[in-house]
């Protein structure tokens, strides 16, 4: 009865008449202006239309990188509290498995009725089907965008041709949440459904289809600089932002060396963001063309999100479903060869080649903000987030200043769902998680209460109090910037604040060490005999 009240009061709050859909879609090291709505010359149409019809967030966060984010996203729990990201103490990690009763958000829907659905990449812990999902296609074969082998469905593998042809994951993501949505609309017309739509795009290897590459050949030729002032122009214009542009770090590259792999790609690459001016003629189109491959890979998840929303009006569940657009972290510095290796002689985007973005362009996507994925900076954890529901938003085109973070997803649709998150999970109590429901700012431009945001990833740890930030690299020493009047961290304020540098210090130890504590008590026991595993060092 206390379940019905609620959900009553909640949706005459909102004036819809039944619990809302849900979908939540996930690009993959996308950078902060990459769209078209938040300054970006990419073209995104369908995307751009959920942000003129709805609301766009200018301060929404993730982890840094790809996995933590996940985890936090579908348990709405800081990935290092349920073992999906490391600890000081060297807990946790990539390879992490989540306590019993870090439940994925599926598991809290089913109860009130809802059909849950994932398409595309998974990279947390466990099966997916085993999470509470109904239907699942993982894109495990996050190597190669033309082939589906390693691929599964519903938890099983893909069976697929020897002479497989015509395979690009991007589409094929789109394909299933589209059969999954028909199916829907055919089978379970009466019960409302969440569908996880996580692309791999534009993530490298940069693999893209060669009319989409077409479209961008040469758009990029006049340079990273060039593009980032545009990309600055439009932000301000868009009221995006209101503070300065960061600059370039010509002497910062990628996160890990891969020196061979420089080698292998050939006299074309650049590991450093200099200016475009020095880069020499093979230099600058090689960049170019990579950043054309990475604009047409966005291109095309744009147009297979317009092939999802399609399904969903066609379905008559447009106006009550709440679509949520997000990136699992900004875009990425990496340079790297994998997989199948690149062969420099087939063209560029190809399923023969492994490219990468890398510091120069990933500078100008993450515009206007600092560095890049894996850093804690905020063009490592500042990305876009979309909302869109035309039975329950009023809003059209409106921006929100509210900062936000992947870990305030789950309360936020479980209160657009009307559903109280359970105490306790088959007899074991979960913990209070750190997410807040960001529904007050779907209604207007509020800030949220909350003591905190913090991060800590690879020895790079920052925590925001309000609109002040403490950030700092691994092994650098504390930096502090007011985000109110620089988020693009240029100004460093810790030699002139040094007791606000010490206060919000002790406000990230202190989550820290609240973190560890909880997954010490949590911590799968090691067998006897066996020796513990040794961190590993990515960098090397």
């Amino acid at each position: 009865m206390r379940l019905i009240l609620t959900l009553f009061v909640f949706l005459s709050s909102f004036s819809v008449a039944a619990p809302p859909n849900v979908v939540f879609i996930l690009a993959d090291d996308l950078g902060f202006s990459d769209v078209g709505c938040y300054g970006g010359e990419i073209k995104t149409p369908h995307l751009d239309s959920l942000a003129e019809n709805g609301l766009r967030f200018t301060q929404f966060y993730n982890t840094a990188r790809c996995w933590p984010t996940r985890g936090a996203l579908m348990t709405g729990f800081y990935a290092q509290q349920v073992h999906r990201d490391r600890l000081p103490s060297g807990s946790g990690g990539g390879r992490g498995r989540r306590q019993e009763w870090a439940r994925l958000l599926p598991d809290f829907l089913k109860p009130a009725g809802y059909r849950s659905y994932h398409s595309g990449k998974w990279h947390i812990d466990g099966k997916v089907l085993d999470a509470g999902f109904d239907r699942s296609y993982d894109t495990r074969n996050q190597g190669n965008f033309f082939s589906a082998k390693g691929n599964m469905l519903d938890d099983q593998p893909v069976a697929v041709p020897e002479d497989e042809s015509g395979f690009y994951s991007t589409t094929a993501t789109a394909d299933h949440a589209i059969e999954c949505l028909k199916d829907h609309a055919k089978n379970h017309a009466g019960k409302p459904f969440f569908h996880y739509v996580p692309f791999i795009a534009p993530h490298f290897p940069l693999h893209a289809l060669p009319e989409d590459i077409e479209k961008y050949r040469d758009k990029y030729l006049a340079g990273w600089e060039a593009m980032r002032e545009a990309r600055f122009k439009r932000q301000k214009e868009m009221g995006i932002t209101k503070t300065a542009l960061s600059a370039l770090e010509r002497d910062l590259g990628p996160p890990y060396a891969f020196p061979d792999a420089i080698e292998k790609l050939g006299p074309g690459e650049v590991t450093r963001p200099l200016p475009w001016s020095e880069l020499t003629e093979e230099q600058r189109r090689f960049q170019a063309t990579k950043m054309a491959i990475h604009a047409a890979m966005v291109d095309r998840m744009d147009q297979e999100i317009g092939r999802i929303i399609g399904q969903i009006k066609a379905m008559g569940q447009f106006e009550n479903t709440v679509i949520f657009f997000a990136s699992d972290n900004g875009a990425s510095a990496e340079i790297m060869v994998r997989n199948g290796g690149h062969d420099p002689k087939a063209p560029p985007g190809s399923e023969a080649t492994y490219l990468c973005l890398g510091p120069g362009f990933s500078s100008a996507c993450n515009t206007p903000h600092r560095r890049h994925k894996t850093w804690v900076h905020e063009g490592g954890t500042s990305t876009p987030l979309i909302v869109h529901w035309p039975a329950g938003i009023k809003a059209k085109g409106e921006l929100r200043s509210t900062p936000g973070h992947v870990i305030d997803i789950v309360p936020t649709v479980l209160e657009l769902a009307g559903i109280e998150k359970p105490k306790e999970w088959k007899g074991e109590p979960i913990p209070e998680a750190p997410g807040k429901s960001l529904v007050p700012a779907l209604k207007e431009d509020v800030a949220i209460s909350r003591e905190s945001i913090w991060w800590l990833h690879e020895g790079h740890r920052a925590v925001r109090v309000g609109d002040l930030k403490l950030v700092a690299a691994e092994g650098d020493p504390w930096e502090l910037y007011d985000l109110k009047t620089d988020r693009a961290e240029q100004n460093n304020l810790a030699a002139k604040m040094p007791e606000k540098v010490k206060e919000l210090e002790k406000v990230w130890q202190a989550q820290t060490d609240e973190f560890t504590e909880l997954v010490k008590k949590t911590l799968p026991k090691q067998p006897k005999g066996k020796a513990k595993r040794k961190k590993g060092n990515p960098k090397k």
